[in-house]
């Protein structure tokens, strides 16, 4: 299966406590850090979610 590349570019103080949980769920723990996730739906979905905190590229 192809994998994503998801890297976390903004802050989330001021975002709701459930696009912060997401973002840990993503495997995410400090701003600029990068993870490679398989690219499934439910992974884009979250994704989706927080498009706004994130840099998304294949990997």
């Amino acid at each position: 299966m192809p994998k994503i590349r998801i890297k976390w570019v903004r802050s989330q103080i001021g975002y709701p406590e459930d696009q912060r949980r997401t973002i840990r769920a993503l495997g995410l723990k400090k701003l600029n850090q990068a993870v490679e996730r398989e690219d499934s739906p439910t992974i884009r979905g979250m994704v989706h979610k927080v498009r706004h905190m994130l840099a998304v590229e294949e990997a």
